[in-house]
């Protein structure tokens, strides 16, 4: 779909920018949905092992073998079936927002950081409180949400990039960076890419697509928590 293409192209330069550019051995992802709808990010990862963890045993299925390069493991992120330290790098898009309380997120975190080796770096995206419309919807009933076609599937506990900030730091990690990605206005973005995807020719496509894109540069502006979609935080297990 055509939004797949933007939300991976977003995530495509958010790891160019911060992803180590050496000596990743081992990436941990924590799930497979791109992988299993779009053939996902596993060639921006630059892993020599990339191993997925995904709760759902179809879209772990579907992931393997979309991309064989990738090992796919059906696991819980707050109980990984991982030994301590055994990763380098650990990227989560928009996983932890999936959870009913903070307390989830905050156990999420703390396995990942025992996962990691020392100095290892974790790239991390959630749904962004500080945007008002991430509020908004997160402020109404999911069922009636879901009935109207809005949200496609269970959005969980977020926060803002404060305490997302203080969440990573209480798991043992310092904090690098604090940024917004996902800067178009998204509930309006996804229903026009599904229009134009069904009824317009690639030369149409790609335009929406550049479009879209544009809206990436209000990720410098002051205002940038206010219309990022996904606060991110990359930070280095301590």
């Amino acid at each position: 779909m055509l939004w797949r293409r933007h939300s991976d192209a977003v995530n495509q330069a958010l790891l160019a920018r911060w992803l180590p550019s050496s000596g990743v051995s081992c990436l941990l992802k924590t799930d497979l949905f791109d992988e299993a709808t779009t053939g996902g990010l596993s060639a921006s990862l630059g892993a020599n092992l990339v191993v997925g963890a995904d709760l759902c045993h179809a879209i772990a299925r579907e992931a393997q073998a979309r991309c064989p390069e990738v090992r796919a493991v059906v696991a819980d992120v707050r109980a990984l079936p991982f030994v301590p330290g055994c990763f380098d790098v650990a990227v989560s898009l928009s996983t932890l927002d999936h959870f009913r309380t903070e307390e989830e997120l905050t156990s999420s975190l703390r396995e990942i950081r025992r996962v990691l080796r020392s100095g290892g770096t974790l790239i991390l995206t959630l749904d962004n409180a500080a945007n008002p419309l991430v509020a908004l919807r997160n402020a109404l009933p999911f069922r009636l949400l879901h009935r109207l076609g809005l949200v496609p599937y269970y959005v969980g506990v977020t926060c803002g990039p404060k305490r997302l900030e203080q969440l990573v730091e209480q798991a043992g990690f310092v904090v690098v960076d604090t940024a917004a990605v996902l800067h178009c206005v998204r509930v309006l973005a996804v229903p026009l890419c599904r229009l134009v995807h069904r009824h317009f020719g690639e030369p149409t496509q790609r335009r929406l697509l550049r479009l879209l894109m544009s809206a990436e540069r209000l990720a410098g502006a002051s205002f940038r928590f206010r219309t990022g979609h996904y606060v991110v935080v990359v930070a280095r297990a301590g």
